[in-house]
């Protein structure tokens, strides 16, 4: 009589390094944001209550943002309508450009945009040559058209990636049934930004509630503070821990509710599959909309262009000269860049394989997942500040203000790397776990062998995305940071300040130099060789 075979055990992959490591991680960053508030709620002195600036403060957040937004995708609509009925020599490259204000140092953009719009900029003498006054780029306007210049790149993006989910097959039938320019919106336009507007609205709502370096440099005054400001000024000026620690979490409370309602406005695009035709646009063929088109596709690409280039044209001759400051900030700023690298990825990485190895038990997936997505939420400032409460006991918070700026930056941009790894990591899973597991590969082998190698390129990627975010980050460093330990950014914001714009060029430049190359290196090495 034959022996039955033995029906291997079932692996029980939760119980792996991994999920614990997973878990570790997830743990860290739960005790870094929640401890962090929970720090200096303890240090802080008085009643949490709030004057008329703080909630002049708060009003003028949620305008800016609101204000922001709405002209980003109002602006983005007409933008991607043309790029996505027009073909032309050089689009893939414009639509790639479009893509850089989203790792361009934000300290940069504001100096080119000041060399554009300011008082003394392009904007003005062109004016002036008209007799009208010069362009006043601080206060609302400035922190808005600031705010659009980073996001109109963004929703264009998003809505262009809703025109081309649409089928060819829609368009040819639009076609056979004679439809012009105002059928195509109204059947297959308007549906498809019904679907992307609202999600794409309150995520750049969100990105704009939390900007600091934006609102500290036109900000223009308590009239145009908003809470990431403030709660920098209570800290940095006034140290009255009572008022931040209320601010940080008005703060939390607004940007949850602006995630929380980006879920609740979604709704999904149904368009139907097709066969992945080439879309052919009949309806735009006029000579007249191909000239509306081309002018839109050329508007948008000198706002975001001419920022840069009145940067690179002005601090190119400064290069030569800059001041021996400027390269040991630099210095500074890459380690803390490559620090941040690091860390990021160690935490990325470990909750990406937690998630993955708990896709049998969603709860605990999830739960993972959504911890990693904390740091959109909390303030930056207030996750410095609550760790500079606790070390000060312990050691000078000033001397390590290098250290805590890598591991907030890494926080800060675990969520753009968990978006990155998830999904890869998932796929990887599904196509060769269960060979993997059949073949009892487990801990550092399975991960050597298999989910290393299938990940470069989005390992390279969220790398790439956290080093030129590190690199150019105006935050935590300017809290604590003593005058001989600035990094490149800070060091840029002091000549600005001091009204040096020559010099200021100059090291904007050698800071987009700085991290162009980050990002550039670090998505190339994860390219090279990739195995997918």
């Amino acid at each position: 009589m034959k022996a039955r075979a033995k029906a291997a055990p079932p692996v029980r992959r939760d119980r792996g390094l991994a999920v614990w490591a997973g878990g570790l991680a997830a743990g860290f960053i739960l005790l870094l944001t929640f401890g962090s508030v929970v720090a200096v709620l303890s240090r802080a002195e008085g009643g949490l209550t709030l004057g008329a600036g703080d909630w002049a403060a708060i009003r003028f957040t949620v305008l800016q943002a609101a204000l922001s937004a709405a002209l980003s995708v109002g602006l983005a609509v007409p933008v991607a309508r043309a790029l996505a009925r027009r073909r032309f020599a050089g689009r893939a490259v414009l639509v790639t450009l479009m893509g850089a204000p989203f790792i361009l140092p934000v300290i940069v953009a504001v100096l080119g945009l000041v060399m554009v719009f300011g008082r003394a900029g392009w904007v003005s003498h062109l004016l002036a040559l008209f007799g009208l006054a010069p362009v006043n780029i601080y206060g609302l306007h400035g922190v808005v058209i600031a705010h659009v210049f980073f996001n109109l790149p963004l929703a264009t993006r998003l809505i262009l990636q809703g025109w081309l989910a649409i089928p060819a097959e829609r368009f040819r039938l639009a076609a056979t049934l004679g439809m012009g320019p105002g059928d195509i919106a109204r059947h297959l336009g308007r549906p498809m930004l019904r679907a992307t507007l609202p999600g794409a609205f309150m995520v750049i709502f969100l990105i704009c509630t939390t900007s600091f370096a934006v609102a500290l440099a036109l900000g223009g005054g308590p009239r145009a503070t908003t809470v990431e400001l403030a709660i920098y000024q209570a800290f940095r000026f006034d140290f009255d821990l009572s008022r931040a620690a209320l601010l940080a979490l008005i703060q939390l409370a607004i940007s949850g509710a602006a995630a929380l309602l980006a879920l609740w406005v979604a709704v999904p695009q149904a368009t139907g599959a097709g066969l992945d035709r080439t879309v052919e646009r009949w309806d735009a063929a006029t000579p007249g909309l191909r000239l509306l088109d081309g002018g839109l596709i050329a508007l948008a690409a000198l706002f975001l262009l001419l920022p840069l280039l009145a940067v690179a044209l002005r601090g190119l001759p400064e290069l030569a000269s800059l001041p021996a400051p400027v390269w040991a900030a630099a210095w500074r700023s890459l380690w803390v860049a490559g620090l941040s690298v690091v860390l990021a990825l160690t935490l990325a990485m470990a909750m990406t394989l937690a998630i993955t190895r708990l896709r049998h038990r969603p709860a605990l997936s999830r739960g993972v997942e959504v911890t990693g997505y904390l740091a959109v939420a909390v303030s930056p400032l207030v996750i410095g500040t609550g760790l500079f409460l606790i070390l000060f006991p312990l050691v000078d918070p000033v001397a390590l203000a290098l250290p805590v700026t890598a591991l907030v930056n890494a926080v800060m941009a675990l969520p753009f790397a968990l978006r990155a790894l998830v999904p890869a990591a998932a796929e990887v899973e599904s196509r060769f776990g269960p060979l993997a597991d059949s073949l009892g590969m487990t801990g550092l082998n399975r991960l050597r062998r298999l989910t290393l190698p299938r990940l470069r390129r989005p390992l390279g990627f969220a790398a790439a995305l956290t080093g030129a975010l590190s690199m150019g980050d105006l935050g935590v460093i300017a809290l604590f940071a003593d005058p001989d330990g600035a990094t490149l950014p800070l060091l840029l914001f002091r000549y600005m300040g001091s009204y040096r714009m020559e010099t200021a060029a100059g090291v904007a430049l050698l800071l987009l130099g700085l991290s162009l190359l980050i990002f550039w290196c670090l998505d190339r090495g994860g390219r090279v060789n990739a195995d997918l």
